[in-house]
């Protein structure tokens, strides 16, 4: 039997007439049903200036949902490094560690998160620290080392702390990079599918063992919308749908409430940009997810699958979540 972990990205995406404060609330409620479902890890992304994401202050909504859940591993998908200084970032994750131990990741990406604009305000010299990425990953797992003890600059809540760091990415860069640091591989193709073969293809090809991981190890995100039937689970991807032209155009809304597919819907999925952005993006019954996440792990032999579903009604994407956990243990159990 061969084990394939399964995950789950959350955006915290608000819907039409709900509130940050709900949507934090339904976060953990998801976290908490994921355990059951036999979920491994549970990520939350850092974005800023959009009205229907709530997840800017990424690690303090790791914190509480670390705090209410009991085993399920908790972390970042991730923090953008450049906005933040590598101390700080080793001070927070080093003090999630401690609290939860065992159970906090820390994965790290080198795009803004935003626009330009806000990633200006969020920290003016943050085009500098895009270059400085690889050195400011040193700089966090230095800060982790117990050797870091004897330096003049510590933080003394993250030595000898277990908080394993993954190299979030979209490109062909983030898989060398990931493969040189000899670092765990995590790629975003559930919103950029087009390197995602030739990415994970470069990570193993140049992967070194490292203190921190002896063979690669690759993750890659996909959306899934699952229901009881194709029919309803394409008329609950009218609200992804809106979503993707939303992030195209610049025009961000907070998700809408499902409708009937329309003509128009149906063209604009041919649109281009929108392919790109859904070419990993399973909608349908059991079955027909099934047959799509069977193809994906086939085609690219990934360590782990991460999951990211975007459905109005809390309800939908517990449904959504149960049927993937439930498709999952079957192909493991295939093998």
């Amino acid at each position: 039997m061969i084990q394939i972990p399964f995950s789950i990205l959350e955006l915290a995406i608000v819907s039409k007439g709900s509130t940050p404060s709900d949507t934090f609330r339904n976060s953990l409620h998801l976290a908490q049903k994921a355990e059951e479902y036999g979920y491994t890890r549970f990520w939350l992304a850092e974005h800023h200036n959009m009205i229907s994401v709530a997840s800017s202050a990424t690690v303090v909504l790791i914190g509480y949902i670390a705090a209410g859940t009991k085993k399920i591993r908790v972390g970042s998908g991730g923090i953008m490094l450049p906005n933040h200084s590598p101390l700080i970032v080793a001070e927070q994750f080093g003090t999630l560690g401690s609290l939860y131990p065992g159970r906090i990741d820390l994965g790290l990406g080198r795009a803004p998160g935003t626009d330009q604009v806000t990633a200006h305000a969020i920290r003016p010299e943050r085009m500098q620290a895009v270059y400085q990425f690889p050195e400011d990953i040193s700089r966090i797992q230095q800060y982790f080392s117990p050797k870091n003890a004897t330096e003049k600059v510590r933080v003394n809540v993250a030595e000898g702390i277990a908080v394993p760091i993954y190299i979030l990415g979209s490109s062909t860069d983030s898989a060398r990079l990931a493969a040189n640091k000899g670092l765990p591989y995590a790629f975003a193709s559930h919103f950029s599918s087009g390197a995602l073969l030739e990415a994970l293809a470069i990570y193993h090809n140049e992967f070194q063992p490292s203190a921190f991981l002896r063979e690669p190890y690759t993750i890659a995100c996909v959306n899934v919308i699952a229901a009881d039937t194709d029919e309803a689970a394409e008329r609950l991807s009218t609200s992804y749908i809106r979503m993707v032209l939303g992030v195209i155009t610049g025009k961000m809304d907070y998700l809408q409430e499902p409708t009937e597919m329309t003509e128009e819907l149906r063209q604009l999925r041919q649109n281009p940009a929108l392919q790109q952005m859904m070419k990993y993006a399973f909608i349908g019954s059991k079955e027909t997810v099934k047959t799509g996440l069977r193809a994906f792990l086939e085609e690219t032999r990934v360590s782990e699958l991460m999951v990211a579903t975007s459905a109005y009604h809390p309800a939908d994407r517990l449904t959504s979540y149960r049927i993937v956990a439930g498709i999952m243990q079957e192909l493991i159990a295939s093998k």
